[in-house]
């Protein structure tokens, strides 16, 4: 099969064709060059790296409900918040199959990885694995040990069993418990990461030491902090669409100007569908409604680039033989990909060439 139209990747956009056999890029060109086609079929539209939603809580799908009107600091907060409850009250079993619906829906949207704040300790751990056993997505599983303070027992647990640790906002951890982590993620090469600012402001020093991985949110710093986040090289990730639902967004624009490294992640399930085409349109449109727009192909980064230069697959967002995890099309006009792809882009419009077992680890 080959498609011709553009290309939207690490290097930017631009008119071409890939050709695919056997769900892997064989063959990649520009327009005018003939390639052999006439005598394979023939697709327009954008090719476009497997995107990554780079933060999520798979454990809150679990509810389908309107959550109830209260701060969000409230609904989240361990033990006694809504959510905590809400888990407390469901059955291992219906939360692993309600996660690993969550799981089979971004399948079918061609999400490739995700990064999950796991709470619930190492059970929490175990029971998402379990959800995603044999589902088609890379989920990098960022547990949170729940002692405090921090017992060294479960919290080599947790790291052993995940792939790092995802803290609640520093404000919520005392200096220790934070140093303890992200020692203990350090020493087993995993990932340290944290929300932070995201009901209100924290300085930067209190969540960047130390260093974490990732921070998320930061709908409270000030251009000030995010300078200083940028000068850590610490990438962060952002959700507008939960945000939103409590009245905040972050400065996506200021994130732009300033070079910072911007992911995008549907945070909870509870809250919005997983959907990280929705995600990047609502945080396109969004930044117009503040008038502080952002560059279509900014956000596109945020979803196809970015998150694979996180993970240390960079080689996974170019659309070249040999990529790690194959692309996706997307059955879009080629004209101004990155415009198309991060306003259009739904279920239907999208063409996997690539082979069920495909593995995006």
């Amino acid at each position: 099969m080959i498609v011709e139209g553009s290309i939207l990747d690490r290097d930017g956009p631009r008119p071409g064709f890939v050709r695919f056999r056997a769900g892997r890029v064989i063959e990649v060109g520009s327009i005018g060059a003939d390639g052999g086609r006439g005598r394979e079929r023939t697709l327009r539209g954008i090719v476009v790296p497997s995107p990554v939603n780079s933060h999520t809580h798979l454990g809150d799908a679990v509810s389908v409900r309107e959550p109830p009107p209260e701060p969000v600091s409230r609904l989240v907060q361990p033990p006694r918040g809504y959510k905590f409850r809400l888990l407390a009250e469901t059955s291992r079993a219906e939360k692993v199959r309600a996660a690993r619906a969550t799981l089979l829906r971004m399948v079918r949207e061609g999400v490739a990885a995700v990064a999950d704040f796991r709470e619930e300790g190492l059970e929490g751990i175990r029971l998402l694995r379990t959800a995603a056993a044999g589902v088609r997505v890379r989920v990098l599983v960022l547990g949170r040990p729940t002692a405090r303070p921090i017992d060294p027992d479960e919290l080599r647990a947790v790291v052993r069993a995940g792939d790092g640790v995802g803290l609640s906002s520093a404000r919520d951890e005392s200096p220790e418990t934070l140093e303890a982590v992200a020692r203990a993620c350090r020493r087993a090469g995993k990932r340290y990461a944290l929300h932070a600012s995201e009901a209100v402001r924290e300085a930067p020093e209190r969540f960047l030491r130390p260093r974490p991985d990732l921070l998320v949110h930061l709908t409270k710093a000030t251009a000030a902090d995010l300078v200083a986040v940028r000068d850590a090289n610490v990438p962060v990730t952002v959700c507008p669409r939960s945000n939103a639902l409590f009245g905040r967004q972050p400065d996506i624009a200021a994130m732009e100007r300033l070079g910072l490294s911007v992911l995008l992640g549907t945070d909870n399930a509870m809250f919005h569908a997983p959907s990280i085409w929705r995600e990047l349109e609502f945080a396109y449109v969004s930044t117009r409604l503040r008038r502080r727009p952002v560059s279509a192909e900014f956000l596109a980064r945020a979803v196809l680039v970015e998150p694979w230069r996180w993970l240390g697959k960079p080689e996974a967002a170019r659309v070249a033989p040999g990529m790690p995890v194959p692309p996706l099309v997307v059955r879009l006009p080629p004209d101004d990909p990155a415009y198309q792809v991060v306003t259009r882009t739904s279920e239907p419009l999208i063409v996997r060439p690539s082979p069920a077992s495909a593995d995006p680890r």
